[in-house]
């Protein structure tokens, strides 16, 4: 029997047709849905700091407010969209809810992607019938297109699994649905207002790049020839359920040298160097898929895999410098409003003391604390996560034979080598030299109280 829904949730991702979708649903009385209410750099849509009285310093402290507040709407059938990169702190109660609907928004993540990449690239996000498209294309980068996808698929997973273990069933639309009459009015009556008779699709937006690929990307051939190494794309398929954390296998690298070596690079670990190492012996590989792997274990009998752990302190840097240098402006300005890091002016980054660096350091470590416990709206970033949980990630497809330190990799790795019955010596890697003033009792105490489970998992001392 089909419960009753009160309120709603949309699961979707970038250009997927949110907008158009949400569009529809305002267009209709006594509903309304309250756009990305739960996204960490706005309150439901851009250059907004305020929704339904929240302010969005309060709702980062505690989400549950701004969820109390959509849902407050009597008489009325209120919601939100949701993406997989959104404040999970949430999460639980959604899923948890059974009179809150969830609907399911998936697009092909290739026109996805390419959209998403159009969209950046020309500050463009909707169109209507009187504005003119800026024509663009756009490179296909492959490495960031692996990465979304197997971030967004985790997350379908991951929804996937809650509504099967609850008992609870989800609306899934296709991109192409979201303009037919009949799927329109079909949702909405699964939404329990069958007093409506026929809902039209939002005629306000219109179709910003209605070209082919083809015109769109800019390295199309490549593209073509990347995408037919990996499994097909199941486009609209509900995904397969499996209560696991993705393994990152793209990420892995493999030499054929021996009888073949798997290195599992941690994000934030020495990996550059590491592969430097193994390419030495040889090309390596680093373009696999699950099922090319699993075919390639098979042909490699006595093959060896490693992962390589970095000392927490040593990551926790990585990870600030990283911030500070690469990483996008909108989540240092996040880091400065919202989490008490309180970084300088971009232009000022450049030019910091190492007194300073410290200062900002030690309120990094706490951010990452908070940020590890799931008290921060912003999702743990592979870089800065426990490693102990992408250890967890990696043996749900097959764990390392061997997890290396990364101060022992002198030792360790000429032995790894011969074990898999490489032929001839390459030097280990040279050590990383890191700033003298991480030797400091309060960033010490700082990094440990951040991952502290990593500390107990792996014995790591206090100090590097």
């Amino acid at each position: 029997m089909q419960p009753g829904f009160s309120r709603f949730v949309i699961f979707a991702e970038m250009r997927t047709g949110s907008n158009l979708l949400e569009a529809t649903l305002n267009g209709l009385k006594r509903v309304t849905c309250f756009g990305e209410a739960f996204n960490p750099y706005m309150m439901g849509w851009p250059d907004k700091d305020e929704l339904k009285g929240v302010s969005k310093a309060e709702r980062d402290a505690d989400p549950m407010v701004l969820l109390r507040a959509i849902f407050d709407k009597p008489n009325h059938l209120p919601g939100f969209r949701y993406f997989h990169d959104h404040d999970p702190r949430v999460f639980d109660a959604i899923m948890d809810d059974r009179s809150c609907a969830k609907i399911v928004l998936t697009r092909n993540p290739v026109e996805s992607f390419v959209s998403t990449a159009l969209a950046r690239a020309t500050n463009q996000w909707k169109l209507n019938e009187t504005e003119t498209p800026i024509p663009a294309a756009t490179h296909f980068d492959v490495e960031e297109f692996r990465q979304v996808t197997s971030e967004v698929e985790e997350f379908h997973l991951k929804v996937q699994h809650r509504l099967q273990v609850s008992g609870q069933s989800a609306f899934w639309l296709g991109y192409e649905d979201l303009r037919d009459v009949g799927v329109m009015t079909g949702l909405l009556h699964w939404l329990g207002r069958t007093d409506l008779e026929r809902v039209e699709p939002a005629s306000d937006q219109v179709p910003q790049n209605p070209r082919e690929l083809s015109d769109k990307v800019t390295n199309f051939a490549e593209m073509e020839a990347s995408l037919a190494r990996l499994d097909p794309f199941m486009l609209r398929k509900i995904p397969n359920f499996e209560p696991r954390r993705g393994p990152a296998v793209p990420s892995f690298q493999i030499c054929e040298a021996g009888r073949g070596l798997i290195f599992m690079p941690m994000r934030g670990g020495p990996t550059e160097r590491v592969s430097a190492w193994l390419r030495g012996f040889g090309a390596a590989r680093s373009d696999v898929n699950q099922n090319e792997l699993r075919q390639w274990k098979r042909d490699h009998a006595g093959h060896r895999s490693f992962t390589v752990l970095r000392h927490p302190l040593y990551r926790a840097w990585r990870a600030f410098e990283t911030m500070l240098k690469q990483s996008n402006p909108e989540l240092r300005q996040t880091l400065r409003e919202i989490h008490r890091v309180a970084l300088p002016p971009d232009p000022e980054l450049a030019d910091l003391t190492d007194t300073r660096r410290v200062e900002l350091f030690d309120a990094f470590l706490d951010f990452l604390r908070r940020n590890l416990n799931g008290q921060t709206s912003l999702p743990v970033h592979p870089g800065w996560a426990s490693q102990s949980e992408l250890l967890a990630g990696f043996s749900r497809f097959g764990a390392p034979d061997m997890v290396l330190r990364e101060e022992e990799l002198a030792r360790d790795l000429p032995w790894l080598a011969s074990s898999a019955g490489v032929n001839g010596p390459v030097d280990p890697p040279a050590p990383e030299r890191f700033p003298d003033f991480l030797d400091d009792q309060k960033l010490r105490g700082a990094a440990k109280r951040a991952y502290l489970r990593d500390y107990v998992a792996f014995g790591f001392g206090g100090k590097p």
